[in-house]
């Protein structure tokens, strides 16, 4: 049994403390829930589940937010939700884990996605009760090092040598392909408006046009005084929500839907977590190991741009041309709302893919504690 994607759709992204930021991350999750079935012509009641990520679970975050969602969309008290933290990647991991469940024959028909309010939920506040999350066997494992994904940004660029020039001329492109993407209404076709208490938001706000190496320059590194990470060439604070809707074969012929994309291979793997953010090396490499494909059978990589050196050094080690990663920008330039990202990433490589009738995607992302998912998805609707 196959599982297939047969719909996606995402909110556009919120700077921190702009646009969505009066919108309660129940809201923003309800408005891609009921988006994403108006899109595909179903009714919510088919849905067996909904899988849902969320890295910082507390305040309006906690109690189960998927379930939470569901209930605030207005769909019917019968469909469960379950939220899931793979930091980073947890919507990604939601969706491997929807279609590993439709896979297995539990469900037919389940949503996955993700949402994160960055504004109303800051980073960290997980952490800003009680003890350290990490154990004392942990810390002696490590030395007493805490991981920093910041600090880890620095150790990549010194371990693959990248300057101050070479990040900084990554997060412009980043900015200048997510320009062009926009200006050419290919962001549009994913994105539902949200309605807020001052207006209907309809359009990514972190996109900054007419960013060059040289206004980057004049930023201060933000984790060592001597270093190249800086608040330009990493990942924007964010709000935002996505959702997929995930079926099986079957379940898409009974409802009359022609399915756009099938999960081709899905993995997720561990790596060294004071660097932390080098994982999507090691999983790239699994997935397309498991998949029988190679680099140059991959029409695009998504590859998240929480720090320019993560996509430059996972570059130089898998060898992808830079045509085909990241084509329309990512996190440096659109933002990276945490549990939301993954789908948020996912649903615009499926549209990129439909648009250029790309056979293959590759999507992986960075994760704390030093992890990382890779999924490969194939084109069906060309």
């Amino acid at each position: 049994m196959s599982a297939v994607i047969v719909e996606a759709v995402r909110t556009p992204v919120g700077r921190r403390g702009k646009s969505l930021s009066g919108v309660h991350p129940a809201d923003l999750s309800a408005t891609v829930l009921t988006a994403l079935t108006e899109r595909a012509g179903v009714d919510p009641e088919i849905v067996e589940d909904v899988i849902w990520g969320c890295v910082q679970q507390v305040s309006e975050q906690a109690i189960d937010i998927a379930r939470t969602a569901v209930l605030t969309a207005g769909w019917p008290e019968s469909i469960p939700g379950v939220t899931v933290d793979r930091q980073c990647g947890s919507s990604q991991q939601a969706l491997n884990f929807a279609v590993a469940s439709v896979i297995a024959g539990h469900y037919d028909v389940v949503v996955a996605g993700g949402v994160e309010s960055m504004s109303r939920v800051p980073m960290g506040s997980s952490t800003t009760v009680g003890d350290s999350p990490f154990s004392q066997a942990y810390r002696d494992r490590y030395d007493n090092v805490i991981p920093n994904q910041g600090v880890g940004a620095e150790m990549i660029a010194n371990k693959w040598g990248f300057t101050r020039a070479d990040v900084d001329r990554y997060a412009a492109r980043s900015h200048e392909r997510a320009a062009a993407a926009q200006d050419a209404g290919w962001l549009a076709d994913q994105i539902t408006a949200v309605t807020t208490p001052d207006g209907v938001v309809a359009a990514d706000e972190g996109i900054r046009r007419g960013t060059t190496v040289e206004t980057l320059a004049g930023l201060k590194p933000a984790f060592s005084a001597d270093g190249v990470v800086t608040a330009g060439n990493a990942s924007q604070i964010s709000d935002g929500s996505a959702a997929i809707l995930v079926m099986s074969e079957e379940a898409a012929a009974r409802y009359g839907l022609d399915p756009i994309a099938r999960i081709h291979t899905a993995v997720v793997t561990g790596a060294d977590p004071v660097i932390m953010l080098t994982g999507p090396i090691p999983a790239t490499e699994k997935a397309l190991a498991r998949s029988g494909l190679d680099v140059a059978d991959i029409g695009v990589f998504e590859v998240n741009e929480a720090f320019a050196t993560v996509p430059l050094a996972w570059q130089a080690e898998i060898g992808a041309d830079d045509a085909v990663l990241n084509p329309n920008g990512g996190a440096i330039a659109f933002g990276h709302p945490l549990g939301g990202s993954g789908a948020r990433i996912m649903t615009d490589m499926i549209y990129h893919m439909r648009r250029n009738g790309i056979r293959y995607g590759l999507q992986t992302m960075c994760e704390g504690g030093g992890q990382a998912n890779a999924t490969i998805i194939e084109l069906l609707a060309r």
